[in-house]
């Protein structure tokens, strides 16, 4: 490494961990314990899990097929749905909330109909959690396995294909085993941004404790009246995030 870039590598590592090191120094150790007995933490902490891992799911289920689409897809508007893929990677969260919103509210076009056909409205509830979760998330989930596939030999396919195996199977026994590195990696990114998501969340899903107040909801409200316990929810969410990551790239991206 040529000796110029150290002094700009060691500030880059350092603005990405003091204020980390800042988190740790204003944490309250001594009233620690009492904060994390809140029945309130517990709470958020559980639905922020579950919804992360949920819209993961949702995202593996609807996202590997979109990345294959692309990634082998030979079709005209194929770099157009790239791009549509990659907005909610750089649409500010609350606007993508208000899309949400506007589709999927009671008066939108698609939420109006359902609400009709069936009497419910997704938005404020456990459910437009996921959703909107699920929304910012799932780009970097396709984007990931997009560039796995594209990595991957196509004569390993052609082999199988050669020797009788269908589609599907050579999908399942051949092209995935291939490519599972690279959609551990998308998976633990989507998760990861889901367990952070704030601003889409809170816009079409709201605040409501037990329900929709996921942990990053919970740091913002307890900001704004109790500053001790909103650092104490931000290093619980932080300590979660690193350790299943930790674990996460240990077992799936790294198996050896």
């Amino acid at each position: 490494m040529p000796p110029v870039l150290i002094a700009p590598a060691v500030l880059a590592l350092a603005f990405l961990t003091i204020p980390l090191i800042g988190l740790l120094v204003r944490t309250p150790w001594r009233s620690l314990s009492g904060q994390l007995t809140e029945p309130g933490l517990g709470q958020a902490l559980r639905l922020s899990l579950v919804t992360a891992t949920a819209a993961t799911g949702v995202a593996l289920i609807l996202g590997v097929p979109l990345a294959m689409l692309l990634a082998h897809g030979r079709f005209r508007g194929r770099s157009l749905i790239r791009a549509l893929v990659a907005v909610p990677l750089v649409l500010p969260p609350v606007v993508g909330g208000v899309a949400l919103l506007a589709a999927l509210g009671r008066t939108g076009f698609v939420g109006r109909q359902l609400y009709r056909a069936t009497g419910w409205s997704l938005p404020f509830t456990t459910s437009a959690v996921v959703v909107a979760e699920t929304f910012v998330a799932m780009p970097f989930l396709v984007i990931a396995v997009e560039g796995a596939l594209r990595g991957v030999d196509q004569r390993y396919a052609e082999a199988a294909a050669t020797l009788g195996a269908s589609r599907w199977r050579t999908f399942r026994t051949v092209t995935m085993p291939l490519v599972a590195p690279g959609v551990a990696a998308g998976a633990v990114l989507c998760w990861a941004r889901a367990l952070g998501e704030f601003g889409a969340t809170i816009t079409f899903a709201g605040s409501f404790p037990g329900r929709t107040q996921t942990m990053p909801l919970a740091v913002y409200q307890a900001l704004e009246s109790d500053p001790a316990a909103a650092i104490v929810l931000s290093l619980v969410l932080l300590t979660v995030s690193i350790t299943v990551l930790a674990v996460m790239r240990e077992r799936w991206i790294n198996p050896s």
